[in-house]
């Protein structure tokens, strides 16, 4: 059975990363073959009789004994460097993250000891998902309630050709006091992200239109959206819905990562190891 896919990512150097591996292991298999038919060589020149020195193959003993030697210790010293090249490929990620809580729009109590900050693209099919489902049972149970802030980053996928201007465009309606109502709407059913939508968004939402579109005309949140995106990064995050959950200290949250659309459980485990448990 194929694994239930609950996060849309894009990484360019995750594909090269996985290209370079292969190299790596279609060389290292080739080196394991050479390496026995040399073992086959070996034998066969074990078996051959005292004769053979004396030039019926062609070459000696002891130069075909040299030869291979040479081989078995190449292969060796490629082999080292194969390992050693696929540790440095592959580095080891770090159990716990680090983020400020510094921009960004916020739910919940500015007094909240646990924080839930989501990475998320306004294009993507399991972001809404996660919106229309857990996010109501998470708001209710521990935003309202003052054991959570929950904190919007932008991490706008390059796959989805709305999600930018649709990043920008919570943002425009924030300026005016309505990023959360706009929120809600980019994310409603169907989803209606291009210029007309985004109009007929912030018109539904009493804005002033003209205000708005001049925002978005302009690219005035464009280099906030782009420090969220190196944020991201930063974490090692490639996906999204992602999740950085834990205790907040400062003007800081550091905790664990949670990737993809997961149900209300898999949240709540985290919020307890934290301390935070609902009403």
């Amino acid at each position: 059975m194929r694994p239930e896919i609950v996060a849309e990512t894009v990484s360019d150097s995750r594909v090269a990363h996985i290209a370079r591996s292969a190299s790596l292991y279609v060389l290292l298999g080739a080196l394991g073959i050479a390496a026995a038919r040399s073992s086959v060589a070996q034998d066969t020149l074990r078996a051959l009789p005292p004769e053979a020195d004396k030039g019926c193959i062609g070459i000696t003993r002891q130069q075909a004994d040299s030869i291979l030697n040479e081989l078995t210790r190449i292969r060796q010293i490629l082999e080292r460097q194969g390992r050693s090249g696929l540790a440095e490929q592959m580095p080891v990620l770090p159990q716990i993250r680090r983020l400020s809580l510094k921009g960004g729009a916020s739910l919940g109590s500015g007094q909240a000891p646990v924080a839930i900050v989501e990475f998320t693209d306004f294009e993507c099919t399991y972001c809404r998902q996660f919106q229309s489902t857990v996010f109501a049972m998470i708001r209710r149970r521990y935003i309202d309630t003052g054991k959570v802030r929950f904190v919007i980053r932008d991490f706008p996928l390059s796959i989805h050709a709305h999600a930018m201007q649709a990043a920008e465009a919570a943002r425009c309606a924030g300026d005016q006091g309505k990023y959360w109502p706009m929120h809600d709407a980019l994310f409603s059913e169907p989803p209606k992200l291009d210029q007309i939508g985004l109009g007929e968004h912030a018109g539904s939402l009493a804005l002033d239109v003209d205000m708005f579109r001049s925002c978005l005309a302009g690219g005035k949140h464009k280099p906030d959206i782009e420090t969220d995106m190196q944020a991201a990064g930063a974490l090692q995050i490639d996906g999204t819905p992602s999740f950085l959950i834990g205790k907040i200290t400062g003007e800081e949250v550091e905790g664990s990562i949670i990737v993809g659309s997961q149900p209300l459980s898999a949240f709540e485990a985290k919020l307890k190891e934290m301390g935070a448990t609902p009403p």
